[in-house]
Formats: structure tokens, sequence, C-alpha cells
């Protein structure tokens, strides 16, 4: 019986490492299809007052309608929005048109909470990592709100607020008449010039060059108004006693309502054609397939972290939480509190890593 004694232990081991790990959860992730945008050259340097009446900008292609910020879960927008890119030497240009038949604003001081009015908003992570990117706000008064987010509040963030775009040009062209609610107005361009010196501060050296690909994405907020006194007023949920909640339509959609998650924003492809003068196709990077399979492992350590106070040391057992069947994840390596994930495909020459704050970087092979 001595001599038994260890094999049972060995078969009883063996047993516990192949049971199924214990359900914690159902990891809920959108498909991976965020839109793409070909940038092309400006013909000629951009007057920025919110016409888009330049050549450049009449031979800039517009983007899809902007949807709901959570997708086909919604149904499609009341009032179409959407926008165009350009860029030189020196800017990112991006124009814009809300329809809007209550054109109305409120706010007048930079930097105040804009998302408070009716809005528009631009999010730009140069190198993709989703750390060190920039958020833009602005409503029809043309004040306007720009911050540096170190990473996304998921992970703790901060914004910083006191972080200004140097440089900075914008413009408002109002079809209709501000916070007089006794007409119908057609809606607001937006027109914007973003530095590109200002925005290669914080983006890892990927800069703005034909062929390279930035994560970029767009949100309209919306809130629902009633007249009362002959002023704009948000509406009361009479159930709540509180303002509804405002919709939030963007470019491409991040499947829940967080404009947060920089690995679902779009691609902006930065093209040397001059708008007008031909068409490039997108290319898209097999390695953001890769990359997104990481961001799945990453949401489902969040999600198997919450319910068991530690990350799973594991894929065997982070299929606690429903993953979807991996092709390219290689590792999990984890600590008390942090976790590091590598994953890569064949043909690809990187090895491409995450970590517990979401960040993602390559190192060659």
């Amino acid at each position: 019986m001595k001599r038994l004694i260890p094999i049972l232990l060995i078969v009883i081991v063996a047993a516990c490492q192949s049971a199924p790990p214990k359900d914690v959860g159902q990891l809920n992730l959108p498909a991976f299809a965020p839109r793409h945008y070909i940038c092309y050259r400006a013909s000629e340097p951009l007057n920025i007052d919110g016409e888009l009446n330049e050549a450049a900008w009449q031979n800039a292609p517009w983007t899809d309608l902007f949807v709901d910020i959570e997708g086909d879960k919604k149904s499609a927008p009341a009032l179409s929005t959407r926008a165009k890119m350009l860029w030189d030497d020196e800017y990112l240009y991006i124009g814009a048109y809300l329809e809007e038949p209550h054109l109305c604003a409120s706010l007048t001081e930079r930097d105040a909470v804009i998302f408070y009015d009716n809005d528009f908003e631009v999010f730009i992570d140069p190198n993709g990592d989703t750390h060190g990117y920039y958020e833009f706000e602005m409503n029809a008064f043309n004040t306007v709100w720009d911050l540096l987010l170190v990473k996304p509040y998921r992970d703790g963030g901060p914004p910083i607020n006191n972080w200004d775009i140097n440089g900075l040009k914008s413009a408002v062209s109002l079809k209709g008449t501000i916070n007089q609610p006794d007409d119908i107005d057609e809606g607001w361009f937006v027109e914007l010039a973003f530095p590109l010196d200002v925005l290669r501060e914080y983006c890892g050296g990927v800069d703005a060059k034909a062929g390279n690909q930035w994560r970029i994405n767009f949100s309209r907020v919306q809130w629902q108004y009633d007249v009362i006194e002959g002023q704009y007023k948000k509406k009361i949920n009479p159930e709540t006693g509180k303002h509804y909640h405002e919709d939030n339509w963007v470019w491409s959609p991040q499947g829940v309502i967080d404009m947060h998650r920089p690995e679902t924003w779009g691609f902006l492809q930065f093209s040397d054609v001059v708008a007008g003068e031909g068409e490039e196709a997108f290319v898209f990077n097999q390695d953001e397939l890769v990359k997104w399979e990481l961001y799945t492992i990453y949401h489902a350590q969040r999600l198997f972290k919450n319910h068991t106070g530690a990350y799973a040391k594991s894929v065997h057992e982070l299929s606690a939480v429903h993953l979807p069947e991996l092709q390219y994840v290689n590792k999990i390596a984890t600590t008390g509190s942090l976790f590091e994930a590598e994953a890569s495909r064949a043909e690809s020459e990187f090895n491409w890593h995450i970590n517990n704050e979401g960040r993602t970087w390559k190192m060659k092979k």
C-alpha cells in the first residue's frame, strides 16, 4: 500500500489540474470591427472658419453616419452626424456636420465640462497602445475642452485637465439661430486644426506620414430639452426627478457606453495622395487581430479578478469567464497584483504584450 500513495497523489493532482475551472461570469465583448478612414492631403492651407468650403474639403470623403455608441444594440440616431479629415505637414484637420433643429449651448469657459451641453468630441491615440491619448470637446459656442489621458479611467486615469493643445484652431458655423426655441434650425459645422507637433508630444514616436495608422474616434453627446419660459432646459424624467440620460452617437461603435476604450476606436490611415487626385485602399494590419486577442485576455482578467480576488495564472484557468477560441496567445504570467500576456502570429516579426493596465507593446522576435 505504501507504494500506491505517491501514485494516488499524482492521479489526484492531475485530476485537479484538468478539472474545468469554476464559472465566474460571462465575458461580453463586441466583435472587432473598427471603422477606417483614408486621410488625404490638403491641396492648400485651410482657413479655419467652420465653413468647409475649400476645394480640399469638398474633395475629402465623409465618414459613415454616426451610430449609437453601443452599435446594433440600439436604434439609429434620430439626427445625422458625419465627419471628414485632411492633413498636411503642420496639421491634422477635422471637419464635421451635425444636423440639429434646436441649436443651443450654455458653456463659455475653456475647459469646462463641455458634454454638459450638446457637443462634438474627438479622441486620438497616435501609437495605438491605449495609453497617452487626447480628448477634445466643443459646443456650438466654440467653447473647447482639451485634455490628456495618461491611461483610461478604467485603469486609474488620470485626466490632465490643465494640458492645452498649443496652436489649436477651431471654428463653428451655425446654420440657424442659437438659443432661440421659436424657430427650427438646420445644424452646425465644426472645423478643427490640431498641430501635429503637439500630437507627437505623447505618442511614442508614431509620426503622421503616409501609410502610418492612428486610432481615432468621434462622439456626439445629445441631450433631451424642453422649452420653459422661452429657454432650453434639460428634460426631466418624472420617475427619477433627474435629467434623462444623454444620447451618445459615435463614428466607430464601442459596444458599451464608454468612449474610453481606445482598442475599439477606428483607424485613420495617412495618405500622400492629395484629396480629389486619386484614391488609396485601407491596409489592415493583421497584427491588430493579435492585439485584440490580448485585449480579450485583459478584459477577461479584470472580470476574473473581480470575482476571485486574483488574476488567472493560465488560459485554462481563465476559461472560467467563457473565453472565445484563442489563436495567438502564447503565455500568461502573474504575480499577486500584476499580469502580463504575450501573443503573436507566425507571419509577424513581432511578439505583442499586454499588462494589467491594458497597455500594449511589441518586441521583435
